[in-house]
């Protein structure tokens, strides 16, 4: 059960209800999450303009959800790896299997590999790599600009992993339980 109470899109006034249309309009529905999140629209609003502007990056929306699904695998966040796996499989149109390896960190594609392995070496790390980290994915053609969109798509990726954790959002996506279970 939530943990806080789901804000009512069909009731909500102000920011709240601005911001949910918003997201209704970008997504097509209006995910627990960001009902959740609305009690706060300044964390809301923060959470959409992180998200666009990342979206609107180098990284294609495939990567973006695999980087996602890595994430929270890592952090146990059962309603993030739930809601990645549904848009990497039906939105990204992301392989099964690929979306599977991403659950390791891993993928067939090289290149993709190298961001995720980055993407996991940060998060495990807490922000700290070693320098033949950072080259390794360099050699394998990783950008600086991906680099730093890398290490956006953690932070966001951490931050909903987080909220959903705390709130205890109650998942209105395909179950995907991760391997690592919070308490």
């Amino acid at each position: 059960m939530t943990a806080f109470a789901p804000v009512d899109p069909a009731t909500t006034t102000g920011q709240a209800a601005e911001l949910l249309v918003q997201v209704e309009k970008t997504l097509g529905l209006i995910p627990n999450m960001t009902k959740v999140m609305a009690n706060s629209p300044a964390l809301l609003r923060g959470y959409l303009a992180l998200s666009g502007a990342l979206a609107g990056g180098v990284l294609p929306g495939g990567v973006r959800e695999q980087l996602a699904i890595a994430t929270a695998e890592y952090n146990g966040c059962e309603y993030c790896l739930s809601a990645h796996t549904y848009i990497g499989a039906n939105i990204a149109k992301v392989d099964a299997g690929e979306l599977d390896k991403a659950r390791h960190a891993q993928a067939s594609d090289p290149h993709t590999a190298a961001l995720l392995a980055l993407s996991d070496a940060i998060a495990r790390g807490h922000g700290a790599v070693a320098d033949d980290t950072v080259q390794a994915a360099r050699d394998a053609g990783v950008t600086d600009a991906e680099i730093g969109e890398v290490v956006g798509h953690l932070a966001l990726n951490v931050l909903t992993n987080y909220f959903n954790i705390v709130a205890k959002v109650d998942n209105d996506w395909p179950v995907v339980t991760p391997h690592t279970r919070t308490a």
